[in-house]
């Protein structure tokens, strides 16, 4: 290895010639060191703060075959064409090549001549591919988005979890190869599961630069219908644009992007809509044209954003409640990358939360659904297709079940489609899994109701509390007259009586629920529990009082609470002392409705179902919720009639569906489900839109199998 002067010289120097960068940015040398020194490191680093090239510099300086795992392919391939482009010898492996492509970056790989080989985590299943690998040492091994690995990180997925036990032959030696795992999105408990699943040895953790000095954080709550009205307004302004919204859904996505490019709005603004459902054509020329500028807003699921580096993006929105807090840092983070000053909003509503807890319970059904399959399985093998058609459940039910049941060890799902019992102890880790899911979701509703500053608390949030103890002075909790979507007024005379009847309350005791602390003051009687929370976190404005989220348990039942003490000033407050009391009062009127939005406090969830309340999943339209918005349906599942040609076409697609899992090593219902074949040879679509409009065919799938498919719809006989 070289030694730290001289991995200096040669890292700066291949920084200017290879990469035609001047310096490093913050953190990016010293992690760069570390792995010249043979370290294995874990990386959490926000995104567009070049984490890349910390394992892309290295990998070049240290010689030999950089083995990249990404389970991103459209994240793989972009860095695979930058990379190339830059004259380094590069390759991929991944399910959305040819198959000749794929074995010659096999010989490529095991004849020395590539820099970097980019391979997709599933591939480590297929047999002999691991041994392959292991024929030749690598130089390093990077693992991007590492947070996949861990089962409390917010994409859960096997094939990344299983890595841990390749890693050992790949990178034996009497100086084992380093292995760098990279993130922009890891908790401390998701830090500390991602060491221990890549068994790393005496890793050095970079933990770095999360907050954001030039971004405002702004939370709102504001209902769906009038979200679009809110958006169209917020962006008429050109210093605004450009600008990503995050819509909640695909319908979401193209209607938001309407309205911003209708002349009714009043401003046509040049928007598009991106989301999965799209062809991969829209979706690139969409991405293209906002990269150069042509478009100034791409209204966008959370499929939008992947290797985007569009430095001058003035403004972040959220037209709805993100799932998780660390998705939410990471689309947020899109927003001035230049350095200049940019605005972020979130809207939300008690809608948002019952469509999460929808969808919490579809993902993760209770326990006795897994159980019911799991009592069906036996040592012997069965095939999937008579396990469901033997089940008590539904056929959606059954599914979810069963992949649930595989991810945490209670079957094993073979090639072929048959399935094996697995071990008894999937219950307990499926509802660790299933409770955290939950917790997620409930962070980020702690997070919209939260005092404290926006960038702090998501600063603490990835485990930097030194930082995280310093107000950004942007928020709208930091500095509330600086909101431009929240209205504040100024307190009344009456309710600086209550504030100082509050602090008279609390100044002879360290703190108080503010439950307590309501029902015991008179003069608070006359508030309702809002405008008294409204008024208390106006008290945390000015400086008086602190809030702290607190919870304790009951009958085996979690309860939270919050509980408000007294700060210094708070101490001193008397009834003459000058204070500025701002209280939240809704939305200014030019983004829509004035005065406070109502709501409603979440039910506490089932004891029968950790996930979340039964009733969550029978969501019926409502004022604050419209199903049209929602898109949250409860219909019953109608056996599709196929007609005499529906039929040949069903027989043709189950031919090939069977021959291409054989030809995958699958099991046919990966390949196409029972469900989407029978809705394909109804429909008999004749281009890949018709064919992207049917439940199950999303562009993966129309792009790899799409041509074929068409092809046995238009067949006669």
């Amino acid at each position: 290895m070289a030694k730290d002067g001289e991995s200096g010289d040669v890292l700066g120097e291949l920084l200017r010639s290879v990469f035609g960068f001047a310096r490093f940015r913050a953190n990016q040398e010293a992690v760069c060191r570390a792995a010249m020194a043979g370290r294995d490191l874990l990386l959490v680093m926000p995104t567009g703060a070049g984490k890349s090239l910390c394992y892309q510099l290295p990998a070049i300086a240290l010689g030999g075959t950089a083995l990249v795992i990404s389970p991103l392919i459209a994240l793989m391939d972009d860095q695979a064409a930058k990379l190339t482009a830059r004259g380094l010898r590069v390759a991929r492996i991944h399910s959305g090549l040819d198959r000749g492509v794929a074995r010659q970056a096999c010989v490529d790989y095991l004849q020395g001549t590539l820099q970097f080989l980019f391979i997709a985590p599933e591939r480590l299943r297929v047999p002999g591919f691991p041994e392959m690998l292991a024929k030749r040492r690598p130089g390093l091994i990077a693992i991007d988005e590492a947070h996949c690995i861990s089962q409390w990180g917010h994409d859960f997925r096997p094939d990344y979890r299983m890595l841990g036990r390749y890693l050992p032959a790949l990178r034996a030696g009497a100086d084992p190869v380093p292995v760098l795992a990279l993130t922009a999105t890891a908790t401390p408990a998701v830090q500390a599961d991602i060491l221990a699943q890549l068994g790393m040895v005496k890793p050095v953790k970079f933990i770095h630069g999360f907050r954001r000095e030039n971004l405002a954080i702004e939370v709102a709550e504001v209902p769906m219908p009038e979200r679009a009205g809110a958006i169209s307004s917020l962006l008429a302004d050109p210093s605004r644009r450009p600008a990503i919204v995050y819509a909640t859904s695909r319908k979401q996505s193209e209607s938001l992007a309407a309205e911003l490019y209708s002349t009714a709005s009043g401003h046509r603004i040049r928007a598009a809509a991106y989301h999965a459902g799209l062809n991969s054509e829209i979706r690139e020329r969409v991405q293209t044209a906002f990269q150069a500028g042509e478009l100034e807003v791409v209204v966008a699921t959370i499929a939008f954003g992947m290797g985007i580096d569009k430095a001058d993006i003035r403004t972040v929105i959220h037209a709805g409640l993100p799932a998780t807090l660390e998705g939410y840092y990471q689309e947020i983070g899109r927003a001035g990358r230049d350095g200049a000053p940019s605005r972020t909003y979130l809207m939300h509503s008690y809608a948002d939360q019952r469509t999460h807890d929808f969808f919490l319970n579809r993902d993760y059904p209770p326990a006795d659904h897994l159980h019911q399959v799991f009592k069906a399985l036996a040592e012997e093998p069965q095939p999937v297709d008579e396990l469901r058609a033997a089940s008590k459940l539904g056929e959606e039910e059954f599914d979810k079940a069963l992949e649930k049941l595989e991810i945490h060890g209670g079957a094993r799902v073979d090639f072929g489609g048959n399935v094996t019992v697995g071990g008894p102890g999937w219950k307990k880790t499926y509802e660790v899994q299933a409770q955290f899911r939950a917790e997620q979701i409930e962070k980020v509703l702690r997070y919209t109701t939260s005092t404290d500053c926006r960038m702090a608390s998501l600063v603490k949030h990835f485990g930097d509390m030194a930082d995280g103890s310093r107000p950004c002075g942007l928020c709208d909790v930091c500095d509330p007259a600086g909101a431009v979507l929240r209205l504040f007024r100024r307190a009344t005379p009456s309710e600086r009586d209550i504030v100082q009847a509050i602090a008279d309350d609390l100044r002879g005791v360290d703190s108080k629920a503010t439950g307590t602390l309501q029902r015991n003051l008179e003069l608070v009687g006359r508030l309702s529990r809002n405008e008294f929370e409204a008024l208390l976190d106006a008290m945390v404005r000015a400086g008086l009082t602190e809030i702290e989220e607190a919870e304790f348990e009951k009958a085996g039942e979690l309860i939270r609470f919050r509980k408000v003490r007294l700060t210094a000033a708070g101490l001193d407050l008397r009834a003459k002392t000058p204070i500025e009391l701002l209280i939240s009062d809704g939305m200014v009127e030019e983004f829509g409705r004035r005065g406070p939005a109502p709501v409603r406090r979440k039910k506490s969830k089932s004891k029968s179902n950790p996930v979340a309340a039964k009733t969550a999943a029978k969501i019926t339209p409502s004022i604050a919720a419209p199903a049209r918005i929602l898109e949250v349906k409860t219909i019953e599942a109608v056996p599709v009639q196929l007609s005499t040609v529906g039929e040949a076409v069903a027989a043709r697609l189950k031919e090939w569906r069977a021959a291409e899992a054989k030809r995958l090593r699958v099991p046919a219902y990966v390949v196409m489900h029972d469900r989407t074949l029978t809705a394909v040879a109804h429909a008999r679509p004749a281009n890949p839109k018709q064919l992207l409009e049917i439940d199950g065919m999303g562009p993966a799938k129309v792009e790899k199998f799409g041509e074929v498919i068409l092809g046995l719809c238009a067949a006669r006989g």
